[in-house]
């Protein structure tokens, strides 16, 4: 019994005594509710047996007592009271031991149970103690995805308010790192992360990809902080390590996914980690004019009221939006809802904005939109100018007009005309020009340009390039190290990839 109760816990004791008994064994709570049952040689009057123990119970907890006899038809149940300390839900009273069996029972049963109590009640109390600390450490990591969730969202305070009740207290400026880990549990490598950074890094378990860590380090030249991608790979050698810029801390978002875009780069490096290279953010680079298109892109969504009180409303709408864009499918994970109420918000969103989000051009202009409206530091002037007046409406794919007004469309060309975005779209596919961009295969321009006419499709993309689905994902692969930008997985860069031949397209060709 003492083997039992080290190795395989209360269930294995169970399954020994009910052995022994040759019939039904559990654990009951003082309500009759059977927290532990089993059988080790099932048969049909397994539930009958557990029918009776619970009738069992509430008879001797009227009585007082602390072990009873019940008799039914053949069944025999022997009931005994675990002594031990209130560990069990909300410090429910220790359980008690209840065994059922064909009369006669074994000799010596009752010996035998009396003796099995005391192992089981330490068991137990054992268990209870770590079904606590899994529900705290889940609060505590429910918590902390919390903070970050602010933090993309934009909302300091609330997350510096949540961050000083879970320590540490947030740091800014940040810098973002995204581990994947391999082969060891998340768990231990966050254990790692938080030793080598001195406790002073906000370590978030990404709700989206299940073997993700997300790391809000502090930014500085403290050595513990400035090589963190680099010892944390040299320690973990089964995991890769995506880095970002500098950023203040309400630029989280724009981190991660600066970070998300080296970790793709870092898979394919030997020491397995890499920084973000300079690229600027192009809601940075669209100035006032972007800004109002924006807002006027946008107005029908934050304008939006729900009919009823259960119903989403435009900031939630708007998060939905942010979080399908930049995880397409797994934002059910990331938002904590089901499929079909993900799918139900696109519907209503697409509604609202007269937008087809099917299609990457679409995905792309409101991508854009909501990263402009994320960055508060960008003027908005009074007016309404160009945009003024446009509600909402399609953007332009290949010179067609697709699924809106056509002067809100024309908008988002005359931002894309700009100057200094024609120089962040030049800068974006630059890379796609230089030595050994190809690969040996056909120009890369041809296969980001068909990948993103087919909705960033692979089938659709292989079709129209005449090569086999592995064939697309292998040059789109070959294309991330190149443009050190994610393509395949979210969050990916294919909106700033569309964008950026959109504004070459209309200032090269007039």
């Amino acid at each position: 019994m003492n083997g039992l109760a080290r190795t395989g816990g209360s269930r294995e004791l169970l399954r020994w005594v009910s052995g022994r008994a040759s019939g039904w064994a559990g654990l009951l709570g003082r309500d009759g509710t059977v927290l532990h049952g089993v059988a080790r040689i099932p048969e049909p009057t397994s539930a009958a047996s557990a029918a009776l123990a619970a009738e069992g119970v509430k008879e001797l907890t009227a009585l007082g007592a602390r072990s009873l006899f019940v008799d039914q038809g053949p069944l025999t149940a022997l009931l005994f009271s675990l002594d031990g300390p209130a560990h069990g839900p909300d410090d429910a009273p220790a359980p008690l031991l209840a065994v059922v069996g064909r009369r006669p029972l074994p000799d010596g049963l009752s010996t035998l149970l009396a003796d099995a109590a005391l192992p089981l009640a330490m068991c137990w109390a054992a268990e209870s103690v770590e079904r606590k600390r899994r529900r705290v450490d889940l609060a505590e990591s429910r918590g902390r995805e919390a903070v970050l969730h602010l933090l993309m969202t934009g909302q300091l305070s609330i997350a510096h308010q949540v961050a000083g009740a879970l320590k540490p207290n947030l740091p800014d400026p940040v810098r973002v790192c995204v581990v994947e880990c391999s082969g060891r549990g998340r768990d231990e490598v966050a254990r790692i992360c938080a030793d080598l950074s001195g406790g002073r890094s906000w370590i978030v378990r990404c709700p989206v990809y299940a073997r993700h860590l997300i790391l809000v380090v502090p930014a500085g030249p403290d050595p513990a902080h400035a090589r963190l991608d680099s010892v944390v790979a040299s320690v973990v050698d089964d995991c890769f390590v995506g880095v970002s810029e500098d950023v203040a801390l309400s630029d989280t978002a724009t981190a991660y996914r600066q970070a998300f875009d080296a970790l793709a780069v870092a898979r394919g490096l030997p020491e397995r980690h890499a920084r973000f290279g300079a690229a600027p953010e192009p809601a940075l680079v669209v100035g006032a004019e972007g800004a109002r298109w924006a807002d006027a892109l946008l107005a029908p969504l934050l304008a939006h009221l729900p009919r009823r009180s259960q119903d989403p409303g435009s900031q939630e709408l708007a998060a939905t939006l942010a979080s399908w864009l930049s995880f397409s499918s797994h934002a059910t994970d990331h938002l904590k809802i089901h499929r079909n109420t993900l799918a139900a918000r696109l519907r209503l969103i697409g509604e609202l904005l007269d937008l087809d989000l099917h299609r990457v051009a679409d995905q792309a202009a409101l991508d854009l939109a909501l990263r402009i409206r994320a960055t508060p530091s960008l003027p908005r002037p009074a007016g309404q100018g160009q945009a003024g007046g446009v509600a909402a409406g399609g953007v332009v794919a290949g010179g067609v007009v697709a699924g809106g007004v056509a002067a809100s469309a024309r908008s988002l060309d005359e931002i894309l005309r700009l100057p200094a975005v024609r120089s962040w779209a030049v800068q974006q596919l630059r890379p796609l020009d230089g030595p050994g961009a190809a690969g040996g295969t056909t120009d890369p321009r041809t296969t980001l340009r068909t990948w993103l006419e087919c909705q960033a499709q692979l089938g659709p993309a292989a079709e129209a390039l005449d090569i086999s689905v592995p064939g697309v994902r292998k040059r789109l692969t070959r294309l991330e190290n190149v443009l050190q930008r994610s393509l395949l997985r979210t969050p990916s860069a294919r909106y700033d990839l569309w964008l950026a031949f959109r504004a070459l397209d209309i200032t090269d060709g007039g």
